[in-house]
């Protein structure tokens, strides 16, 4: 079996366990991850923290999102440009929302389009050196290849609940490494030296 062929097999195991989850199992683990890194996440005021809006079964990290712009942070969440892209829109309270693309809603063509310091990404299955699947379509990957041509590097935190963690992710060379990841369980963080370390996570 092909790196990509068992990356596809793990997707819908893992997938189908996050939607066997109840509602209010779903619910307790996603206000657990505010609990866990609503004021643990380190970042400077101003900074840019892209999120998400779930769809599914995916973890609900607007309670998240909303402590993080309490904070100072400077939220947007991604919005499908076409067949290869998505953009970071800013999300402000009371702003208008409409669809974004695959289910999700957020701010419309009119809102700031923001290159993230920190990005929440959603996934499929993860495992405990930090790499990841996604969804199969890419977009997030070619748009962490994007920040970084133009020579921003965000860190990348997963957002997924216990049940989606796999022993290993079959890695491919273009396959991106999460620096962190956030699950009802805590957060934590991978390969990080202690200066790095301390720039990520408040003590």
């Amino acid at each position: 079996m092909t790196p990509r062929e068992l990356k596809a097999v793990l997707r819908k195991e893992r997938l189908a366990l996050r939607d066997s989850m109840l509602p209010q199992a779903r619910l307790e683990a996603s206000l657990a991850m505010l609990d866990h890194a609503g004021d643990t996440i380190a970042f400077e005021p101003g900074e840019v923290i892209s999120g998400f809006s779930p769809i599914r079964s995916e973890a609900d990290i607007r309670p998240l999102m909303a402590r993080l712009r309490e904070r100072g942070a400077r939220i947007c969440v991604p919005a499908v440009i076409d067949r290869q892209t998505i953009l970071f829109r800013e999300i402000v309270p009371c702003a208008p929302l409409v669809e974004t693309g695959f289910g999700t809603f957020g701010p419309d063509e009119d809102a700031a389009v923001l290159d993230p310091d920190i990005m929440l990404l959603p996934l499929s299955a993860f495992d405990d050196t930090g790499h990841r699947i996604g969804y199969g379509g890419g977009y997030y990957d070619r748009a962490i290849e994007r920040l970084r041509r133009k020579g921003h590097a965000p860190r990348l935190i997963g957002i997924a609940f216990d049940c989606q963690e796999v022993a290993s992710v079959p890695a491919e060379p273009h396959d991106v490494a999460l620096d962190a990841m956030l699950t009802e369980s805590g957060l934590r963080t991978f390969g990080l030296g202690t200066s790095r370390y301390e720039t990520f996570v408040s003590r």
